[in-house]
């Protein structure tokens, strides 16, 4: 048996990692490959059945090698339909494909193409597209190992996404008109099942027709996930129907460990399921389009307050087709929410570029020494999508970020959590990843946090504001320090972090703050810095004792001209941790330097909140992170943990045992021997 750090020093890659691929695909052809030297180094060969040849295998062979395997023994496509390195002529240039399936009838004519290239999905894309345009094939094949696209080519001009090629007995027909169920969604999922990230699939979409669809790419996107959710949504039964089904069948660990969720599913009876609607099945455009805009209309009705009741899709028939085609094959109630952040996020960066989206890693740091408890208040004041109250609901409900259903039993802890944030657009967002979350019950509100007198203004002014938002206002006016005033409040845990930057020259708003006034008059700035106010905002928003994170740029903790903020904070609060960023922590929106403060207001009176008594000289944890999980370009860097899945480098905390104990493990040992109160 070959070893797998073999198949590593060779092919570049453990073929465990080779996710498009079955485990027993690769085991099963693992055991017809021999090892010889080659010029003094080991050489891995196996004998070829389309060319009769033993051959070398380097990654692209490997990979072409299973493929074609694949085609041979699932798809059943006879050898002698199959080609290896197919004369295709471009113009004045001739090229090869790697396989060429011939017609069955036309046995000249290319029937589909399959490139298998280690490089980036829409560069292999564009190469494959290009083969299927000269040679006039109807159907293409990418795959690089770990991720696999089918494509029809509808038109020229556009690659419409299929969920697989036809076997050797089937028609494209036959492929897009099987029965589609909630079992089908789960075994075909590209985001687990290829390891695609939904950001990919917006990239790639916006480069073959929402760049020049002539539409708010945001919007439009934003909506076809809504309606694809609502869709996964009107199929909850069927989804109550697997989960008894799989808790019958898997109710040990071991058993998890040894069958796995998906081989569970394939053998659930799914003949009575409801077929999922959000799909391209061969109907017309003008068809789909009535299809989804009944779906959607449906979700608007279950959710009021994220779109307006008059919104229709803008983008045109042909351009929605190829969308749904993308996308029908992602599977969004309980996907990791970190891909399905990040592909939001990418979408906003563009109306809201002066904001850095704070990766998760770092929020998990934060909730993680914060340590939030059940029954305890919560509040993000600059939420955006609302990370920081996501991730806290998780480690309060003790569910995670994949499946992460909500128990019931678990809501009431949930109604103390909330995210604050003046764009309506990251609410509206915010509120779509707790639906994804399986929790409808929220307190996301659209509220300038700095501008806190004109909270009751904000949400008498609007019908639709009361209708949607109000029950989690009443909640938020609970927490009030004081009935009828908006600024002091007793919140346990605040987590934020502020837009960095950006001048606030309303003397009104200025006026609300002792930061935002000179000291000697008392009067109104000209300006003060976002992040300046929310200091003293989050310190109004917490109990005495209560406790918070905040992300600041750097100069506040060593400028001379921020002195004066930092002999606030001290007056105000015990500095529990200083956790300095790494550079490349927020790249690529920005490169500046940042750190992580922790704090705990001052409390002595044990009848108002965890005591935190007043000393003026007491230890504090300070520590730099060395690994950002980010190169230079602000690209993620990714292990692979045990099951061969990514997982960001970074040395923030431990991943849950995936990495080695981290910034945060190392508070946690320093908070329990100072006898912090969240930490006794």
């Amino acid at each position: 048996m070959i070893q797998t750090d073999t198949f590593q020093k060779i092919l570049g890659v453990n073929p465990v990692q080779l996710q498009a691929f079955r485990p027993d695909e690769i085991q099963v052809f693992n055991k017809r490959i021999s090892t010889r030297k080659v010029n003094g180094k080991t050489g891995l060969f196996i004998a070829c059945p389309i060319r009769n040849k033993e051959v070398q295998l380097e990654r692209e062979e490997y990979i072409r090698q299973l493929y074609v395997r694949r085609l041979l023994e699932e798809y059943e496509y006879p050898k002698d339909r199959l080609k290896f390195e197919y004369s295709i002529n471009l113009g004045e240039e001739t090229k090869r494909a790697d396989i060429v399936i011939l017609d069955k009838d036309q046995p000249n004519i290319p029937y589909i193409i399959v490139e298998v290239k280690k490089s980036w999905l829409l560069e292999g894309k564009a190469q494959l597209r290009s083969y299927c345009n000269a040679a006039g094939a109807p159907m293409g094949v990418w795959t690089n190992g770990q991720q696999t696209s089918y494509y029809h080519r509808k038109h020229p001009n556009y690659f419409e996404e299929i969920t697989d090629i036809p076997n050797a007995n089937q028609i494209l027909a036959d492929i897009l008109s099987e029965p589609f169920t909630l079992k089908s969604l789960i075994l075909k999922d590209k985001l687990s099942i290829e390891q695609k990230s939904l950001k990919d699939i917006i990239l790639e979409l916006e480069d073959e027709v929402l760049a020049n669809a002539g539409v708010n790419v945001f919007e439009e996107v934003f909506k076809l996930i809504f309606t694809k959710l609502y869709d996964e949504f009107k199929s909850q039964k069927d989804k109550e129907k697997i989960n008894r089904f799989l808790r019958r069948h898997l109710s040990s660990p071991d058993e998890k460990r040894i069958r796995g969720y998906k081989s569970v599913v394939e053998e659930i009876q799914d003949d009575s399921f409801r077929r999922m609607k959000f799909r391209n099945t061969g109907q017309t455009d003008a068809e789909l389009r009535s299809t989804l805009q009944r779906l959607f209309d449906g979700a608007r009705i279950r959710w009021p307050g994220i779109f307006p009741e008059t919104s229709t899709f803008k983008i045109s028939d042909k351009h929605l087709s190829i969308c749904v085609s993308s996308l029908q094959n992602v599977k969004l109630f309980n996907a990791n929410l970190q891909g399905i952040e990040d592909a939001f996020e990418y979408l906003l960066g563009g109306s809201r570029g002066w904001l850095s989206f704070t990766p998760q890693h770092v929020v998990d740091m934060c909730v993680k020494m914060l340590n939030p408890k059940r029954g305890e208040s919560m509040i993000d004041p600059a939420a955006g999508t609302c990370r920081f109250p996501i991730h806290t609901v998780f480690k309060i409900t003790g569910t995670s970020f994949i499946n992460a259903k909500i128990p019931t039993e678990e809501k009431e802890y949930v109604r103390k959590v909330f995210g604050v944030d003046f764009s309506e657009t990251a609410v509206r967002v915010a509120r779509v990843l707790n639906l994804i979350a399986e929790n409808e019950v929220t307190n996301i509100l659209p509220l300038n946090a700095l501008d806190y007198e004109g909270w009751d203004e904000s949400a008498a002014n609007r019908r639709v504001w009361t209708r949607v938002y109000g029950e989690g206002f009443d909640r938020l006016k609970a927490l009030r320090t004081e009935k009828d005033e908006n600024r002091l409040f007793d919140f346990d845990i605040l987590m934020v972090h502020p837009p960095f930057g950006g001048p606030i020259k309303d003397r009104r708003v200025l006026n609300q703050y002792k930061l935002g006034s000179r000291e000697e008059h008392e009067r109104p700035q000209i300006r003060a810095r976002h992040e300046t106010l929310f200091i003293e905002r989050s310190l109004d928003l917490l109990k005495p004792g209560g406790r918070m994170a905040i992300i600041l740029p750097q100069n506040i903790f060593n400028n001379t001209a921020h002195k004066s903020v930092r002999d606030f904070i001290a007056a105000h609060a015990r500095i529990l941790a200083v956790v300095g960023l790494h550079a490349n922590t927020f790249k690529p929106s920005f490169s500046i330097k940042a750190s992580v403060l922790f704090l705990q207001k001052w409390n002595n009176d044990p009848e108002k909140g965890p005591l935190c008594p007043r000393v003026d000289d007491y230890p504090a944890f300070l520590a730099s992170s060395e690994q950002s999980g980010k190169d230079k370009a602000g690209r993620s860097i990714y292990l692979s943990n045990h099951n061969g899945s990514p997982v960001i480098e970074h040395d923030l905390h431990n991943q849950d045992g995936e990495l080695s104990d981290g910034i945060a493990e190392a508070f946690i040992e320093w908070a329990k021997c100072e006898g912090l109160s969240f930490w006794s």
